[in-house]
């Protein structure tokens, strides 16, 4: 499947952002889990950081962006969006070497939510960004994360349309009890 079938098949277009990527970023966890346009993975397996590669120009900046925009339900997406990670001027891929707006959060959905989808998008940056506003959120906070919107944020710094993304899908596990604990809830 194309990745503009898959966001549009799976309403990432135009719930999230309103132009698909261009390509498919590669997300990969450390159990060997990919996400691969809308496949199901479970919190367990996600609860850790991916190593997230895309084609990339040598020398150009990257934002990476992780979000669910169906909290608490697909069905009921009051708090469209949480921001579950976002790194900014990232040399290549080599994410470890961004800046660190939101740490890291796995997928967390109550119980009898049904499907969540968690989004990655990476953006080239026009140039270097600092955003006092926004701040830096560690993986214990819970909400700065809510009502948080990658279009916004993508708009306020001139990111234009993301060049890569994919995306799963996570419904409650065993885990989640476990995250809603790190983020105080």
């Amino acid at each position: 499947m194309a990745v503009s079938e898959g966001f549009k098949k799976h309403d990432v277009v135009p719930d999230v952002i309103p132009v698909p990527p261009c390509t498919q970023a590669k997300v990969l966890y450390n159990g060997g889990e990919e996400a691969t346009l809308g496949n199901e993975l479970t919190p367990t397996q996600v609860k850790d950081a991916p190593k997230v590669t895309w084609d990339y120009e040598r020398g150009a900046l990257y934002t990476l962006v992780m979000t669910d925009p169906d909290a608490p339900s697909r069905q009921d997406p009051q708090l469209r969006e949480v921001e579950h990670w976002l790194v900014v001027n990232i040399p290549g891929d080599d994410v470890a070497k961004g800046d660190v707006f939101a740490e890291y959060i796995g997928s967390g959905p109550p119980p009898g939510s049904g499907l969540h989808r968690y989004v990655f998008l990476v953006y080239k940056q026009p140039g270097k960004i600092a955003d006092d506003e926004h701040g830096f959120v560690d993986k214990h906070t819970r909400e700065q994360r809510r009502g948080w919107k990658v279009a916004k944020f993508a708009e306020k710094h001139k990111l234009g349309t993301p060049l890569a993304g994919n995306f799963f899908q996570a419904q409650y596990d065993e885990y989640v009890p476990i995250l809603w604990k790190q983020l105080g809830a």
